[in-house]
C-alpha cells in the first residue's frame, strides 16, 4: 500500500481565497489577558473584501479577547478531517449591533447562498443580538496536508 505523503504548497493571495472560500470549518486562536491561546472551533467564510468572516455573540471569550488584542490565526479545514488546510494570520474587529446586521447578510450569502425571507434573517440576527468577527488577512502559510514526510517515502 502506498504511503501517503505530506505536502506544503506555497499559495499567492488569489489562490489561497480560491482554496478557503469552499470551506466553512475553522479554528480561531486569539489571545487571553495572561498571554495564553484559546481556540474555538467556528463556520466561517470569506467576505466581498476577501477578509474572514465569524459570526459570533458579542459575549464570547474569542470576542473579548480580540477586543483587547486582534492579531489572530485560524487553521482552515477542509470538509474531510484529513484533507488539506491552511493556517491565515491576519487582524480582527468585532462589529456588533446594529452594524453587524448587513455583513451578517452577506456572511450567509457567501456560506449558503440566498436566504428565502432577508427581513426575517435580519430581525433573527437582532434577537440573537449576533456580532461578526472580521479579519484581514495579514499573512499565511502553504496549503498543506499530512502524511509521511517525502523523505520516508524515498527510502522505499
Amino acid at each position: 500500500m502506498a504511503r501517503k505523503i505530506a505536502t506544503n504548497r506555497a499559495v499567492s493571495r488569489d489562490e489561497l481565497l480560491e482554496f478557503v472560500r469552499p470551506r466553512h470549518q475553522a479554528i480561531l486562536s486569539t489571545s487571553r489577558k495572561d498571554g495564553s491561546t484559546q481556540m474555538s472551533p467556528n463556520t466561517m467564510g470569506v467576505d466581498n473584501s476577501g477578509r474572514l468572516v465569524i459570526s459570533t455573540y458579542p459575549d464570547r471569550a474569542k470576542a473579548h479577547n480580540i477586543r483587547r488584542n486582534p492579531s489572530v490565526s485560524v487553521c482552515v479545514l477542509s470538509d474531510d478531517f484529513g484533507g488539506a488546510w491552511v493556517q491565515v494570520y491576519g487582524t480582527a474587529e468585532v462589529i456588533d449591533l446594529p452594524d453587524s446586521v448587513e455583513p451578517l447578510v452577506e456572511y450567509f450569502r457567501n456560506i449558503a447562498g440566498e436566504h428565502p425571507d432577508w427581513d426575517e434573517y435580519r430581525e433573527a440576527m437582532v434577537k440573537q443580538g449576533k456580532s461578526l468577527i472580521r479579519i484581514t488577512i495579514d499573512s499565511w502559510g502553504p496549503v498543506a496536508t499530512g502524511g509521511f514526510p517525502a523523505r520516508l517515502a524515498e527510502q522505499d
